[in-house]
């Protein structure tokens, strides 16, 4: 996941690829409570790993539940329809922004009994709540509201006499299907008799009630329908319902998710064979957002399905592209619904989005913060209470996307990265992904290309000892780029050559080697063939080995396209001597480094006497001197700044005032 206060994404060519997607959210928070409510142990193979459910598992495990996780699957044992510890006071429960952990959890521990706090991040404070309330305290439930009216936090105590179940429980079906969703889930804990649930007014998202009562199946609850399971208005939970653990389940791929892919698919697969095949939802999903292909249809994807997959690519000129705009009812795909907002941006004509009034209350108001940031790339957006109409740029703009804390926005607003301006777009805050799909931009840039030239490249050159590889690598990591320290190569060359037998002297041998180092940089530590060799390379010994494969031409350049290897999405930060002059010099920002030769020796002293090598200062800086003569002065790509380089000494500022100078000189650069 990308940590980062932002996220450049460079102007995006084409995509073609597989995608195998995350757990879906809506799903895994359900069954893990479900789990924890039933009889028995439960095995969730396929479980999303997220800020979402990490918050579900946090909350079961406080109230008793046995939680065993091993990568993907989770075993809980459940509770049975009773709180293990009921008598053991009030229990603080954080949700953070999970509405599928803090509807249900409310009503169902609300049931239970017990005493409970329940919060969340400031922005699920303003999430309404006050409808599930209002019908839970029918019940019987005692709930107060420790903040503002209608809004959590909660406080739950014991009730003092039984339940109310004998007359119909009304809720609004207008605000959230959460609450619906969570009366459904807690009801049948105490179904001693019939319990009718009544909707007040219509109900909106009624795919995700779908897969709540086929859920509510798996676990042993029948919900009946008026009508053979027609009417949306009245629910029924029998008497003597009483959850039973299924054994095992499967979580589906998360057809939300499925819909950034669907729509990348149709703007960017174009060459002829290009597709994006999304593996673990396809025809037979549960989930109400697998509607999201006919939308993109409409528009004109080209889609086929199987089961478990989809198959998507773009329309041929003038039979799918550009995208058709489209008017449509989305009440059964509200969450996907944001991606047809995006797609509009590629459309011919005015795309209308209908009955979406419940993106006023999902994780920011999502109406007001899509027509904002639609804007920011020169749309006509207008919106209103329960709509957006937007009309695509005449003229192409870019802009800095404020993610609101909602991980659908970040997600959706990528693919803006396809414009047929060429311009970049910045994602702020793209951690947020973490909340349904962490690796969302990663899994993005596997099956993307960017426009030929267009990855951004930093190069950070200058003599031993200036501190470039620790500027370089601490600047990658703010900016969420890949980094590549070239002189590491030159060792690690040494190195694997050594282990496999070769003479260093044999330049054709070695570069052979070279060619195809399986290296990855982490942080400080640098991997070969996925074992950690940073401490073997940086011996002195290393360092005169370097220094003898670096004497073979064929060794220097078949590192040369090793090091171009290294430009991927969404950009590389490279140190060396010759990173800008001869590796990439067509990079938009080269900076180089240096430092007197009295204040390197002072740092390369430290360095050593650290690791117990004896030294003098004096000795160090009269070598330093030495080996900057001779860089100097080599035939083959010799130490110097490139021509429209920056100058930074760093004689006497710290690494992170160094860092602080070539972020600031990196922004000057951007368009945002």
């Amino acid at each position: 996941m990308f940590d980062v206060e932002y996220l450049d994404i460079p102007p995006l060519a084409r995509a073609s690829g597989t995608v195998r997607l995350p757990g879906s959210k809506s799903i895994s928070n359900r069954v893990l409570l479900l789990s924890a409510l039933s009889h028995g142990k439960t095995t969730v193979h396929d479980l999303l790993a997220s800020d979402d459910t990490a918050v579900m598992l946090a909350a079961l495990e406080k109230l008793g539940c046995r939680v065993e996780r091993k990568g993907s699957t989770v075993a809980i044992q459940g509770l049975g329809g009773r709180l293990a510890n009921r008598e053991s006071g009030e229990t603080r429960l954080f949700m953070g922004n999970a509405g599928t952990a803090m509807r249900p959890l409310t009503a169902a521990l609300a049931l239970l009994g017990g005493a409970f706090e329940l919060s969340g991040v400031p922005r699920m404070h303003e999430r309404p709540i006050g409808d599930l309330v209002d019908a839970l305290r029918h019940l019987g439930c005692r709930i107060d509201y420790l903040g503002n009216e209608g809004f959590p936090p909660l406080r739950l105590t014991p009730p003092t006499g039984d339940f109310s179940v004998n007359q119909p429980i009304q809720v609004r079906g207008d605000v959230s299907s959460q609450f619906l969703t969570a009366l459904l889930m807690a009801l049948p804990l105490v179904a001693k008799e019939d319990i009718r649930i009544e909707v007040v007014g219509e109900l909106i998202s009624k795919p995700y009630i779908e897969i709540t009562l086929n859920l509510l199946r798996r676990f042993g609850i029948d919900v009946q329908r008026p009508d053979g399971g027609a009417s949306w208005q009245q629910f029924t939970i029998p008497a003597g319902s009483r959850y039973q653990s299924p054994g095992e389940i499967h979580v589906e791929g998360d057809a939300s998710s499925a819909s950034y892919f669907i729509a990348l698919g149709a703007i960017a697969a174009s060459n002829h064979g290009d597709h994006i095949e999304i593996l673990g939802v396809g025809a037979d999903s549960i989930q109400g957002d697998i509607r999201f292909v006919e939308a993109a249809a409409r528009m004109g994807a080209q889609i086929t399905s199987t089961p478990n997959s989809l198959r998507v690519s773009r329309g041929r000129t003038g039979e799918g592209w550009p995208l058709r705009a489209i008017d449509i009812d989305c009440n059964h795909i509200p969450d996907a619904a944001m991606t047809l907002a995006v797609m509009a941006l590629y459309a011919e004509g005015t795309t209308t989005l209908r009955n979406i009034a419940s993106w006023r209350v999902k994780e920011t108001d999502r109406i007001a913060a899509m027509a904002c940031e639609l804007r920011k790339f020169g749309a006509e957006v207008k919106e209103g209470q329960d709509y957006l109409k937007i009309t695509p740029p005449t003229q192409w703009s870019t802009g800095a996307i404020h993610t609101y804390d909602d991980h659908r926005i970040a997600m959706c607003f990528s693919l803006a990265a396809f414009n047929p301006a060429e311009l970049p777009v910045r994602i702020l805050d793209p951690k947020c992904v973490g909340k349904t799909f962490p690796d969302y931009f990663e899994t993005l840039f596997s099956v993307t290309e960017a426009v030929p030239g267009e990855i951004p490249v930093i190069c950070i050159d200058g003599p031993t000892a200036s501190g470039k590889g620790t500027l370089a690598s601490r600047t990658a990591h703010q900016l969420g780029y890949h980094y590549l320290d070239s002189g590491a190569l030159y060792r690690l060359s040494a190195h694997a050559a050594a282990v496999a037998g070769v003479s260093l002297d044999d330049g054709d041998a070695v570069a052979a080697i070279a060619r195809h180092l399986p290296v990855q940089f982490r942080g400080d530590h640098i991997l070969l063939d996925d074992q950690d060799v940073s401490d073997a390379i940086r011996t002195e010994a290393a360092g005169m080995a370097a220094s003898r494969v670096s004497a073979h031409p064929q060794v220097r350049e078949a590192l040369h396209e090793l090091q171009h290897s290294f430009r991927r999405l969404p950009g590389l930060v490279a140190d060396g001597r010759d990173m800008g002059t001869v590796v990439f010099p067509d990079a938009p920002l080269k900076v180089y480094l240096t430092a007197d030769a009295a204040h390197r020796a002072a740092r390369r002293h430290k360095q050593l006497i650290s690791k117990g090598i004896s030294t003098t200062i004096a000795a160090i800086q009269q070598d330093l001197e030495a080996r900057d003569a001779r860089d100097m002065s080599r035939e083959a790509a010799p130490l110097r700044p490139a021509d429209d380089a920056l100058l930074l000494d760093n004689s006497d500022l710290s690494i992170e005032k160094s860092v602080s100078h070539v972020i600031d000189w990196w922004q000057g650069k951007r368009p945002f």
